[in-house]
């Protein structure tokens, strides 16, 4: 998978604005809605786990790269979708999960994870060693980031099954913060194409030093930040002008690498395919997603409360409050402000903290409970019109089902045919 990526992406050499979108998610109804549309288009799915998400210590889903493989393979099996057509990658890996630890320490920790991800032969692999550890400055400089890249990617190199396809790789120094920004988003600036001649410079000399001139072959990627990010409630739109000059740059210098685009979350299609046109060949999305499946669930939720009785609805929307309440870790160092500030922040966020919590055996059951009561009830059409518009017309249209699942998944899909048109990848409904 890693080769035909490699070949799908250096269309762009030809000026082709050919791309494809990454899905940052492991929730099991984003990954179905992310199958079945790639079903539906006859495309490739590329899905990619972080370095918090999954690791060689479970990260938070609890499962190691070898699991979540299967796990992506059994949804992608169960929706029809082939997995010859499954590429998966790794997203941020390096020493992000230990940065609290001295860099030595946390650099083992993050060359243990690469090579767990290299020997369940994920694809894609996002050499991330841009973010600061205990004793370092607060910034590292482009060198140190490329020693440290070179150290998992010898971790990889190492590590990937003998016979088997060989892994390619995203580098970079100006990496937006996984999630979303956590901060009033003033004068976001492009990168220069100063800067990034300088992170592609410095990379490729450190491989060089270390005898990586097989792997710099398969470096595809660069990330830079092209001007789009979003906090909790705003967005900064994608806007060409800006980014002309390191646009112009790639072409003209650097055309055998693509651009990665992280936090491209919550951006209007117009922005998608200009992206796409301008060599951001690669864009990850990932709160959207959940964000659109929290909506869904809510709605459900709202519609429940209509139907069904009290004693048996599944209070869904007060067991996720209590449940984050109750473990505040994960969100509270993110949601500032005042009580009712921080409880609007946890339920509306575009940074949705809430993806975090959606296996909590509590919240899984009480969303359990809303399909079943759902799904042995009918919704009444002019009701689903109010809640849930868009699966509305599909549903009379025929081209989805109205129990509770399907809607849910249809509304995931909204976030990703957008990308999809955006990346020219043609699709019917699904």
């Amino acid at each position: 998978m890693s080769a035909t990526l490699q070949r799908h992406l250096t269309k762009q050499k030809d000026g082709v604005p050919a791309g494809i979108y990454s899905v940052c998610s492991a929730h099991p109804l984003v990954l179905r809605a992310a199958a079945e549309l790639a079903e539906a288009a006859g495309s490739h799915l590329l899905v990619e786990a972080t370095s918090n998400q999954v690791n060689q210590m479970g990260g938070y889903t609890g499962m190691q790269p070898a699991e979540f493989r299967n796990f992506v393979e059994m949804i992608a099996a169960d929706a029809g979708f082939p997995c010859e057509r499954l590429i998966l990658g790794g997203d941020h890996l390096g020493p992000n999960p230990w940065r609290h630890l001295s860099a030595g320490t946390a650099m083992q920790q993050a060359e243990a994870m690469v090579s767990a991800y290299a020997q369940a032969g994920f694809s894609k692999i996002h050499l991330d060693a841009s973010m600061s550890c205990k004793g370092d400055p607060p910034t590292l400089i482009d060198t140190e980031v490329a020693a440290r890249s070179v150290q998992l990617c010898l971790a990889a190199e190492t590590a990937y099954q003998p016979g088997g396809e060989k892994p390619v790789y995203v580098i970079g120094t100006e990496v937006p913060t996984p999630g979303g920004a956590t901060h009033v988003l003033d004068g976001l600036a492009v990168t220069s194409p100063e800067a990034a001649a300088h992170t592609l410079t410095v990379h490729r000399e450190a491989f060089m030093a270390h005898g990586l001139t097989d792997a710099w072959t398969r470096v595809i990627a660069l990330v830079v930040q092209p001007g789009v990010e979003f906090d909790h409630d705003s967005v900064v739109h994608y806007d060409r002008s800006k980014a002309r000059p390191i646009v112009q740059w790639r072409r003209q210098h650097a055309n055998d690498i693509v651009f990665e685009a992280h936090s491209t979350d919550y951006q209007n299609a117009r922005a998608y395919s200009g992206l796409v046109e301008d060599g951001f060949a690669i864009l990850k999305v990932g709160p959207a997603l959940t964000f659109a499946l929290r909506e869904a669930l809510y709605a459900l939720a709202d519609i429940e409360a209509q139907l069904i009785a009290p004693a048996v609805r599944s209070r869904l929307a007060e067991t996720i409050e209590q449940t984050m309440l109750a473990h505040p870790a994960v969100w509270q160092p993110y949601y500032a402000g005042d009580a009712k500030q921080q409880t609007l922040l946890r339920r509306y966020s575009y940074s949705d903290r809430m993806r975090y919590y959606w296996n909590y055996p509590e919240i899984a059951a009480a969303v359990d409970r809303l399909i079943l009561n759902l799904s042995s009830t009918a919704i009444p059409q002019s009701m689903l019109s109010l809640y849930l518009p868009s699966q509305y017309s599909r549903m009379r249209m025929g081209e989805i089902s109205g129990d509770p699942t399907s809607l849910i998944v249809d509304k995931v899909k909204d976030v990703l045919r957008v990308y999809a048109r955006a990346c020219n990848q043609k699709h019917r409904a699904s």
